[in-house]
């Protein structure tokens, strides 16, 4: 199941005193503000939840899965999430027996 902005807008309308349309704005800019945040190469970090950065993946050699050929994989932006403890102890359970 995946969960989707509108959804997340919805149970802040839900759980919060402002207007359905106010929750949705509120959400949209939140995501904006996160968004230009790390366009500007600045990590997010959301207490409780987890942190948000941008890294730079160095060049490396790689190999072409269809011919074997070596090539080389250019240096790139990759968007990287860690969560924070609270997160892992909430959605990390053990595994059952």
């Amino acid at each position: 199941m995946t969960t989707t902005k509108a959804e997340i807008a919805t149970e802040v309308w839900k759980k919060t005193n402002v207007s359905k349309d106010d929750a949705t704005n509120l959400i949209e800019h939140t995501f904006e503000i996160i968004k230009a945040s790390l366009e500007r190469g600045e990590q997010v970090k959301i207490h409780g939840f987890g942190t948000f950065a941008v890294r730079t993946k160095r060049q490396r050699k790689g190999r072409n899965p269809q011919t074997g050929a070596e090539i080389i994989i250019r240096e790139r932006k990759v968007l990287a999430f860690k969560a924070g403890s609270i997160m892992k102890k909430t959605v990390v359970t053990a595994p059952s027996d």
